[in-house]
């Protein structure tokens, strides 16, 4: 498999890379897939969850007990539980939305796509994320996988992140930049 030196580089990028390795050998790359995107979803939405993966006073075991839990509530298949445990057991649950994002950006480039995080004040409906898509696919020049989140606070507008790259559009930006020209 050819990954990017700038990926594989971090240990986020080293544990994705096996984890996608693995999940090829079985053929189970859209299954993993699937079930990081309900991983990440509940990192972000849930405090205890992320409080949970982030605290260091939790024993290796506790938190091997835990995410299994959390892992079996949002059906994970057993390669992604056994990630998780391993995880759990080298105390690297932390690094889990960078592992995430590591691997979505791995299966990506596997399928000659990139992935793109696109945040909004509002939700999108299917015809406004098919022409993003597809301005993102032009600008890009080849197929472009959204990942897509609401937050109200950026007011408007919206951010997509393509890998090291950001497109800031968002209203919070551009009244913060106006506040600072208008300091001086």
């Amino acid at each position: 498999m050819d990954n990017s030196g700038g990926i594989t580089a971090s240990l986020a990028g080293r544990y994705a890379s096996a984890l996608f390795d693995l999940a090829s050998e079985a053929g189970t790359v859209s299954a993993v897939e699937g079930d990081l995107e309900r991983l990440d979803q509940a990192v972000r939405e849930s405090d205890d969850f992320a409080r949970l993966i982030r605290n260091p006073q939790i024993s290796r075991a506790d938190a091997g007990k835990a995410i299994e839990a959390v892992a079996t509530v949002l059906g994970c298949s057993e390669l992604t539980r056994n990630f998780l445990g391993v995880l759990a057991g080298n105390r690297r649950l932390a690094s889990l939305p960078d592992m995430v994002r590591a691997f979505f950006a791995i299966a990506a480039a596997q399928r000659g796509e990139v992935s793109a995080e696109v945040t909004t004040a509002h939700a999108l409906d299917d015809t406004q994320l098919a022409q993003l898509a597809e301005k993102l696919k032009i600008r890009e020049g080849r197929s472009v996988k959204l990942r897509t989140r609401v937050d109200p606070e950026i007011l408007g507008g919206l951010v997509v992140r393509i890998g090291s790259q950001m497109i800031d559009s968002s209203i919070r930006t551009r009244l913060n930049s106006l506040s600072q020209a208008m300091k001086g």
